[in-house]
């Protein structure tokens, strides 16, 4: 009930998650010929039209690249452009001095959250390992969130690292990239997402589904199943809205993006509309 709360107080529609870089081949190297589209630099005046077209406020940028040289670029592209509300940035887990990094994140209030690109690791369970365990135990003390990308198979090892830490606020991005363009949706997934779910402190980000679709032939009821489950697994309360452009240029436009969960959610109440588009990223990331 806090979310919708928030919501009605403070009528921000928030796009959750995207991203900005300035085109490096080595640096983004997962961008393939087949992506040959989002092959260039994307700069918040890219993104403040389309945001100002779909009527969203602002926005949460998230980290691409895996350096705190990154971390800087986003703080200060932030601080010029108030339509970015906050950061998710990147910082070494592992380091045994990850309190002191913690500590001078803390002094820029954009700062909201870590992210690490979990699914490209070889080690599936990596978030299990004790040191990275013990820089997630930190985030807490300093307010940060976390969010946590991965691909289905590690939806098991989610379950038991957030388990671990029932303080920690953390978000699934894309909800969990589940393999959309097979066009059925598992049994495997659905129970898997619903554990996690099960879980108060983490929220799901109902994203970058059309990249995990069909690119050149998804519609919209390819996609729903999912969200059924997504919501029915979090509730109103814990699911935003992310647009993760420019990466959904590879599928959709933005407006396509935003008209697939604005149709879907028209039949929901205003108050949970309200929560879905806006209230709970503000109350997750306080922004």
């Amino acid at each position: 009930m806090a979310a919708f709360d928030i919501a009605q107080a403070v009528p921000l529609r928030i796009d959750a998650h995207q991203h900005f870089w300035k085109y490096d081949p080595l640096q983004h190297g997962w961008i393939n010929d087949d992506m040959w589209v989002i092959r260039r630099d994307f700069a918040p005046h890219d993104l403040s039209p389309l945001l100002k077209a779909a009527g969203i406020d602002g926005c949460v940028t998230v980290q691409v690249n895996q350096t705190e040289e990154e971390n800087d670029i986003m703080l200060g592209l932030a601080a010029a452009h108030p339509f970015i509300r906050g950061v998710v940035g990147w910082v070494d887990l592992t380091n045994p001095g990850v309190g002191e990094r913690l500590a001078e994140y803390r002094r820029s209030p954009l700062m909201k959250g870590f992210r690490h690109i979990l699914q490209g690791e070889r080690d599936r369970a990596l978030m299990l390992r004790p040191a990275f365990k013990r820089g997630i135990g930190m985030l807490s003390q300093y307010d940060f969130t976390y969010d946590i990308l991965i691909y289905p198979d590690q939806l098991g090892y989610t379950r038991e690292f957030v388990a671990a830490f029932p303080d920690q606020a953390f978000v699934i991005d894309h909800i969990a990239k589940p393999h959309i363009r097979d066009r059925f949706i598992t049994e495997e997934w659905k129970d898997a997402i619903r554990a996690v779910g099960a879980f108060p402190n983490v929220s799901c980000k109902i994203s970058g589904m059309v990249t995990e679709a069909d690119w050149a032939g998804w519609k919209p009821e390819h996609l729903r199943p999912y969200i059924d489950t997504v919501v029915e697994a979090f509730g109103p309360g814990r699911i935003m809205y992310g647009s993760d452009w420019p990466v959904c240029l590879v599928a959709a436009s933005y407006e396509q993006v935003i008209g697939l969960v604005e149709d879907y959610f028209a039949a929901f109440s205003a108050d949970e509309r309200a929560a879905f588009f806006g209230g709970n990223a503000v109350r997750f990331y306080h922004l």
